[in-house]
């Protein structure tokens, strides 16, 4: 099996790519398969009716393509069709999960919320909603490299437990969690069990397996689709979905949780996304180890830390410090030859430390001087040793 790369296909990236800094911000956002990007304005341009409509051919080929999508989404976490319900992204998908689980917790007077110190924004500040009303969360700090225990996890397991939410892989660090081994540990447990995977969908495929993880959440953009389609997973147990309710009200699409018209192109840039990633999984995994690898030939020889358990992170991404340089001026120095960041690109209009790095205890000027580097199988090949040399000018300059 080939896979696509932007060498092989350079309409993968805008027009003009090789005059641009090499895109190295893929965890932030990735760029758009090809083959998906046609998948999409197929369903925009010529087939563009609308799911809800039975009467017509155009209805009934939009129905048929997201029943299709459904299936592709399902199949890359062996789950059910009926168990995905489309949402705008992982933001909205968790938002759902969390804040959808509320009014059951409050009628049966579950009220505890468990989740780690790491978890994204669109995780952690429900959880501060919810706190609002009167539910109890208990944060679970990471080691030092990253991760969250999964008997921490257990330890904080109580009677009254609602909800347990780690996400698969960090988006700061590209640190993966354990959650096969939190998922066993629940075993004996009611609590629900949701997973942000938006890092993770699609590339991690083992864990998200687990049958004991009730709830997934994903996102389009993160596996080279569009931006504004995600998807809520709820698997069932002992037949039964989530007692998840909904946020907004107006319809009665995907079953009543989410109103409001399905956007078929999206929808299906979706499918086609998680069709692909599922199937070209080990390739796309095997180009992306062989950039890391490049990556930390080219770096560790300057003295460069890293941010996070590599034995634990993902192949498409590494987060390091490099000693006496700062981070905003290290992306500064690199814009002309590399896109990176330093941090999530949800909070980047804030130059507030990392919770992240700050909850695994890092020093400070450690985390200051943090810059996260992620890649796909459609990355050139990357000049590391010239993004090396400006790194070192900075330090002999600094």
């Amino acid at each position: 099996m080939t896979v696509t790369t932007a060498t092989d296909t350079p309409e993968s990236y805008p027009q003009d790519a090789s005059q641009r800094p090499i895109y190295l911000d893929c965890n932030a956002t990735t760029p758009m398969d090809p083959r998906v990007a046609a998948e999409v304005a197929e369903w925009m341009v010529s087939e563009f009716g609308n799911a809800g409509s039975r009467t017509h051919a155009y209805g009934q080929a939009a129905k048929e393509r997201v029943a299709r999508a459904r299936r592709e989404v399902a199949s890359v976490v062996d789950a059910r069709p009926e168990d995905v319900s489309f949402t705008s992204g992982a933001t909205e998908s968790n938002n759902l999960a969390i804040l959808g689980l509320a009014e059951y917790g409050e009628s049966v007077g579950k009220r505890h919320l468990i989740c780690s110190q790491i978890e994204h924004k669109a995780v952690l500040e429900p959880f501060g909603h919810l706190q609002t009303r009167g539910f109890e969360v208990t944060t679970i700090a990471p080691s030092a490299g990253g991760w969250v225990d999964a008997n921490a996890v257990a330890e904080a397991l109580r009677p009254d437990t609602l909800l347990v939410s780690v996400m698969a892989v960090n988006n700061e660090t590209g640190v993966t969690q354990p959650i096969e081994a939190i998922a066993s540990e629940l075993s004996e447990s009611e609590a629900f069990f949701h997973v942000d995977a938006a890092q993770g969908f699609g590339k991690l495929i083992d864990p998200l397996l687990h049958k004991r993880i009730d709830l997934i959440s994903v996102s389009g953009h993160k596996i080279y689709g569009p931006k504004g389609i995600g998807a809520l997973v709820m698997r069932r147990r002992a037949y039964k979905r989530p007692p998840i309710k909904p946020l907004m009200f107006g319809g009665g699409q995907e079953r009543g949780l989410r109103p409001g018209t399905l956007p078929v192109g999206l929808i299906a840039g979706l499918g086609l996304a998680s069709d692909l990633a599922l199937r070209e999984h080990s390739d796309r995994h095997e180009h992306c180890k062989n950039l890391q690898h490049a990556a930390l030939r080219a770096f560790m020889p300057l003295g460069a830390v890293l941010n996070g358990d590599l034995e634990r992170t993902v192949s498409h991404t590494l987060n390091i410090s490099m000693p006496g340089v700062d981070a905003e001026a290290a992306i500064v120095a690199l814009k002309e030859i590399a896109a990176l960041s330093n941090g999530s690109a949800c909070t980047s209009q804030s130059y507030e430390p990392s919770h992240v790095l700050t909850a695994a205890g890092l020093p400070a000027s450690q985390i200051s001087g943090a810059l996260r580097f992620s890649w796909s199988y459609m990355t050139r090949e990357v000049e590391w040793s010239q993004i090396a040399s400006r790194l070192t000018a900075l330090t002999q300059t600094g």
